[in-house]
Order: C-alpha cells, then sequence, then structure tokens
C-alpha cells in the first residue's frame, strides 16, 4: 500500500443504533450513529409499524386526501348537474335561443321545463326561437335526463 493516501482503519469502530443497541465493528469512521438495526427493524422484529425516514407515508396520505377531496368535489358537480335550477346557458344552446329564452323570462331549466310542459308551440311562439333551437333544446334536456326519451314510430312493413 502506499503511505498517507488511504484513510485511517478503526478496528473496534462503535455503532449506535437510534434505539440504543450499540456493537463494534471495523470502519473508517470511529463512531457511527444509525436509525435502524437487526434489534428494532420491523422485518426481524416482526413488530407492525411504519418505518418514515423520507417522509413518504406523509405524503402518500396527503395524495389520498387529495383524491377523496376531488372525488367529492366530482360528485357534488353530478348532483348539481342534475338539478334544473340551473341557468339555461348550461345547456349550451348558443347565443340567439338563449337570448330569445332570456327575453321571455325562462332563465332557468325548470322553467323551461314548465312552458315546454305546455306543448312545443308555446316555445315556438317565442321570438327568436324556431324549430331547429326546440331540437337542440329537446336534445340536450333529454341528455340531462330531464326528458324522457323519445320514441320513434314504428315503420310500416314491407310488403
Amino acid at each position: 500500500m502506499k503511505a498517507d493516501i488511504h484513510p485511517k482503519y478503526f478496528a473496534n469502530a462503535t455503532v449506535i443504533c437510534s434505539c440504543g443497541n450499540t456493537w463494534h465493528t471495523g470502519s473508517t469512521k470511529e463512531v457511527i450513529h444509525t436509525d435502524m438495526c437487526a434489534q428494532c427493524h420491523p422485518f426481524y422484529t416482526g413488530e407492525q409499524r411504519m418505518v418514515d425516514t423520507e417522509g413518504q407515508v406523509d405524503r402518500f396520505y396527503k395524495k389520498l386526501e387529495l383524491r377523496d377531496q376531488f372525488k367529492a368535489q366530482q360528485a357534488a358537480r353530478e348532483v348539481n348537474k342534475d338539478t334544473p335550477d340551473q341557468p339555461v346557458s348550461t345547456l349550451d344552446l348558443g347565443a340567439r335561443p338563449e337570448a330569445a329564452l332570456t327575453q321571455a323570462g325562462l332563465t332557468t331549466i325548470a322553467l323551461v321545463l314548465e312552458k315546454l310542459a305546455g306543448g312545443d308551440e308555446a316555445l315556438l311562439s317565442l321570438e327568436g326561437f324556431g324549430r331547429k333551437s326546440l331540437i337542440d333544446l329537446k336534445k340536450r334536456l333529454r341528455s340531462r335526463g330531464f326528458l324522457p326519451e323519445a320514441v320513434e314510430p314504428e315503420a310500416a312493413p314491407v310488403e
């Protein structure tokens, strides 16, 4: 070996664990401090405990909490999606049909449904609201579950 290039070797170095266990070994450091040893490690002791030296468990629990909050927000959005007390603008009908409905005082889906209960002509009589707007309105209301699905008439048998 070359002189003065190797670290000093301690044949009787002391290792001290955080649980209080100590033992001697050979090392280039005279005293070694460790967090875990065979006397306290869960694998060797069979004890059920979390070993979290880097905060990974806390980060995992924060991610779980964020996921739960996100799912709760999604559920709240879905519940609000099905209420008829929403403004008509949530149906995305377009500027002209929305303006016609608003001008007639039909600002919520519930009011539109009441007017629609009087028949298609009740809505078609509104200025600026035509057949295409009525068809789009009914499609959007059906997709959200406010109207029953349309029943197509049966075709005549071909002879």
